[in-house]
C-alpha cells in the first residue's frame, strides 16, 4: 500500500514539474490532462479520489482507535504505546499522510492545467486583437477622409480597452500559475521527506520484529 502510495505520489510529483516548466514535455502532459478530462475520464478521477478519501478516513479512525486503546489504561501504562502500537501508529500517520498529498498534488495539477489553458486562450486572444489594432490604426493614417477616419477611432479605442483588459488578465492569470508551482514545489519537498521516514519506519519495524523474535528465543 505504502509503494503504491509512493508510486503514485512520484508520478504526480513529475507530471507537477513537468507543467512548471515550458519544454515539449509540457505540450504532451496537457494532451495527456486534455485526454483525461474527456468523455467518462472526470467520473473515473472522481472514483478514485473518492476511494482514496475514504482509506484516509480509515486510517485516520484506526489511529484514534490506537491512541484511545493508550489513553483508557489498557496497557501497563496508562497514555503509553507498547513497540508495537508504534510501528502501526508511524504507518498509519505515513499512509494518510501519502493519501493526503496525493489528492493535493493532484488538485494542484487540475488548477496547473487549467490556468495553463486559460493563459494560452488569453494571449491568442491578446495578438488577435493587437493584430486587428493595428490593420484599424494602417487603415486609420491611410484614410484621407477624416468622416471615414472617425468610426476608426472609436473602434481603436475599444480595442485598446479590451488590450489592456487581456493584459490584467494575463497578469492574474500568471501570479495564479506562480503560486500553484509554489505549492507543487513544496508538496514536492514534503514528499521527499516522507520518503525518509518511510525509510526509518522499515528500520524501526525490522528492530521490532528482530526485538520480538530474540524474546520469543529467551522464552524457549
Amino acid at each position: 500500500m505504502i509503494q503504491l502510495l509512493f508510486t503514485v505520489l512520484a508520478a504526480e510529483a513529475g507530471l507537477a514539474t513537468l507543467l512548471l516548466f515550458k519544454t515539449p514535455l509540457r505540450k504532451l502532459a496537457m494532451l495527456a490532462l486534455d485526454r483525461l478530462k474527456r468523455g467518462k475520464g472526470p467520473v473515473m478521477v472522481r472514483t478514485v479520489a473518492a476511494t482514496v478519501l475514504l482509506v484516509l478516513t480509515s486510517s485516520l479512525h484506526s489511529m484514534a482507535k490506537i491512541h484511545g486503546h493508550a489513553g483508557a489504561g489498557e496497557l501497563d501504562a496508562p497514555g503509553a504505546l507498547t513497540p508495537t502500537d508504534q510501528v502501526l501508529l508511524a504507518r498509519h500517520m505515513l499512509e494518510a499522510s501519502l493519501m493526503g498529498y496525493a489528492l493535493f498534488l493532484a488538485l494542484v495539477i487540475d488548477r496547473l492545467h487549467s490556468y495553463i489553458r486559460e493563459m494560452r486562450g488569453l494571449k491568442k486572444n491578446l495578438e488577435a486583437v493587437s493584430k486587428q489594432n493595428k490593420a484599424l490604426e494602417e487603415a486609420k493614417f491611410g484614410s484621407s477622409d477624416d468622416d471615414e477616419s472617425k468610426p476608426s477611432q472609436k473602434d481603436i479605442a475599444a480595442l485598446n480597452e479590451e488590450v489592456k483588459k487581456l493584459k490584467l488578465k494575463l497578469k492574474g492569470k500568471k501570479e495564479e500559475i506562480k503560486d500553484a508551482e509554489a505549492k507543487a514545489l513544496a508538496a514536492k519537498t514534503q514528499a521527499e521527506g516522507l520518503a525518509l521516514k518511510y525509510d526509518r519506519l522499515l528500520e524501526d519495524n525490522k528492530h521490532l520484529h528482530d526485538q520480538l523474535q530474540s524474546e520469543g528465543k529467551k522464552d524457549t
